[in-house]
């Protein structure tokens, strides 16, 4: 690890000349030689550095906002070539010159950073060997070596012998405690960044490569740290859980203020939105207006989640506009009245089957039984009547004997025969 913080040695000057200025702020503060001031000197580098490291947040994000926007591509690649991984991989490659993204930048800003890390290395390891470096001299050097975060001194590692932890005047027991606690605050807060942009910010219909990617460094780099930590001294463990902490909340503000397409953060996010339009009838905020301006833009191209918003819009009467707006909808109040006057127009009439099943129930039939009263009542009227009429003896027979005949025969007017039948 030395070797390794040696080679950074030409920034070791640039960085311990930004920890004495902010010591001096602060040892105004807290005093010179506590570990109040050292830490936070720490702390404040670690800000000052990730503030000049945001253009290449920025361009991480646009170049994962690429790899969204291939991942249809990318997914008709793979259905293609899904028996040849030689060739898919050589396709993906392609594809990644062609539109010039850069499936590794997502690593940008950790390489970035990496110089920063072993010049402090660096530093605090000169100061535990008792050796000025950069602009610290002897007074700071010694200032420094008194400094102790809750009892572990700033220069202390977990595998330091416990003749080295007396020399810096803290006991081994103190120092293991809170280098251990440390090394797994930085782990878990590593773990948790890459969980969260996992689970929440990436489009998990689509496997690429990006994702595969993604998944293994959410497993690896929290074990990388927590083996190499052991051999970290503690204000660098206080850079890196600072550097961890930061990276967690800068994530999560992306996710909830522009997440990738596809993923449940813009589910979430464009939920939020909708509601928002809902209660004020616009669309509130610049970031809020381009995010409609974009889906708007796709067109056809939108993908569920930004269809199923553009319905919800319409629902509402509302229809958005190319400038990121929204405006009321003419077709989306022409459906919803006609809607209306289909629930006022009169219902269809029931079939005869239906009839039939309603009359053979008396329970569902309830006004169907005065109709039917009457109805037989009048049948019986007009049977008693045509019994009064007198009848001729001898047609009483042959009409019965008629009627037996023509039992079988179908009701109702008869069709008249051919007359080469008759």
């Amino acid at each position: 690890m030395d070797t390794i913080a040696s080679l950074f040695s030409f920034i070791t000057t640039p960085v311990s000349w930004v920890i004495v200025q902010f010591h001096k702020l602060y040892g105004a503060l807290f005093g010179d030689d506590t570990g109040w001031a050292w830490g936070l000197s720490i702390v404040s580098l670690v800000i000052l550095i990730r503030i000049c490291l945001i253009p290449l947040f920025v361009k991480q994000i646009k170049s994962t906002r690429n790899m969204q926007v291939l991942q249809p591509k990318m997914k008709a690649i793979q259905e293609r070539y899904k028996n040849d991984k030689q060739r898919q991989s050589e396709e993906m490659m392609k594809l990644y010159k062609e539109t010039g993204t850069n499936p590794l930048s997502s690593c940008l800003p950790i390489l970035a950073q990496s110089p920063f890390f072993f010049a402090l290395y660096h530093v605090l390891s000169a100061i535990a060997s008792g050796k000025t470096i950069g602009v610290i001299d002897q007074p700071l050097l010694d200032s420094a070596r008194q400094a102790h975060i809750f009892g572990a001194p700033l220069a202390a590692k977990f595998m330091d012998s416990e003749e080295k932890v007396q020399a810096l005047g803290a006991s081994l027991t103190d120092v293991r405690v809170v280098t251990a606690i440390m090394i797994v605050m930085m782990s878990a807060s590593q773990f948790f960044t890459q969980r969260q942009l996992m689970t929440k910010n990436v489009d998990l219909t689509v496997k690429t490569p990006y994702m595969q990617q993604q998944k293994m460094l959410m497993y690896i780099f929290p074990v990388i740290f927590a083996v190499m930590g052991i051999n970290f001294p503690v204000g660098v463990l206080v850079y890196w859980l600072t550097t961890n902490v930061w990276t967690m909340g800068q994530q999560m503000y992306v996710i909830n203020q522009n997440p990738t397409p596809g993923s449940k953060a813009q589910d979430q996010y464009l939920g939020r939105l909708l509601k928002s339009v809902t209660s004020h009838g616009e669309v509130r905020g610049r970031t809020r207006r381009n995010t409609v301006k974009r889906i708007v833009a796709k067109g056809p191209d939108r993908n569920d989640i930004e269809r199923k918003f553009i319905t919800g819009l319409a629902k509402l009467g509302l229809a958005a506009q190319e400038d990121g707006t929204v405006a009321k909808s003419e077709a989306a109040v022409l459906e919803a009245e006609g809607g209306a006057a289909a629930k006022r127009q009169q219902p269809k009439r029931q079939t005869k089957a239906k009839r039939h099943t309603a009359a053979t129930h008396p329970g569902t039939a309830k006004d169907s039984g005065s109709t039917g009263a009457e109805s037989k009542t009048s049948l019986e009227k007009r049977d008693a009547s045509q019994d009064d009429k007198p009848k001729p003896a001898g047609k009483s027979a042959a009409s019965g004997s008629s009627r037996q005949a023509k039992s079988g025969q179908r009701k109702g007017p008869q069709r008249p025969k051919h007359p080469s039948k008759k």
